[in-house]
């Protein structure tokens, strides 16, 4: 989609810059190898999260944010509409590990200001009288994941569908 940032000449003009990359799509791409992460064809999240290459991936972010300035790079002008925030932040902040967006503006947002964010489109309540915002925020995400993860028999959306989700 965007040749500009291919692998192999994102590494190079990060080194040129005096940036390090470590590619981590096998461990943390939204389209796993491993059968086991998907049912009836589409990549379920919740069981690529569980997987032990997943867990790898999130290993290494943890040990690399101790030490160095983590940036996870994605295409997407929206970071609810990819994986890497309804996915890989997520468990990152199971983990302790603070997440922090940058939009389509150039404006950071956090990723609880992105979760409220993905409340809002969705229209649910932050609280209701018979589930907890946990509840809540996990009804959220597994709509959103549902709607972007990953399908072998369904195109990926475009630009324009993928504006509206809700």
């Amino acid at each position: 989609m965007n040749p500009q940032f291919n692998r192999d000449g994102l590494e190079a003009a990060l080194q040129e810059s005096g940036v390090s990359y470590v590619f981590l799509g096998r461990e943390l791409g939204a389209r796993p190898k491993d059968r086991s992460c998907y049912a009836e064809g589409k990549a379920r999240y919740d069981l690529i999260a569980q997987s032990a290459l997943f867990q790898e991936g999130l290993d290494r972010i943890a040990l690399g944010v101790a030490t160095h300035r983590v940036a996870l790079l994605c295409a997407e002008k929206d970071p609810l509409i990819c994986h890497r925030a309804i996915l890989v932040c997520r468990q990152l902040a199971v983990r302790g590990i603070d997440a922090h967006h940058i939009l389509e503006t150039g404006q950071i947002e956090t990723h609880e200001q992105a979760l409220t964010r993905l409340l809002t489109e969705l229209k649910l309540p932050d609280r209701d009288l018979f589930r907890d915002r946990e509840e809540i925020v996990e009804d959220a995400y597994r709509r959103r994941a549902e709607r972007i993860a990953y399908s072998e028999h369904l195109p990926l959306p475009t630009e324009s569908e993928s504006e509206d989700w809700s």
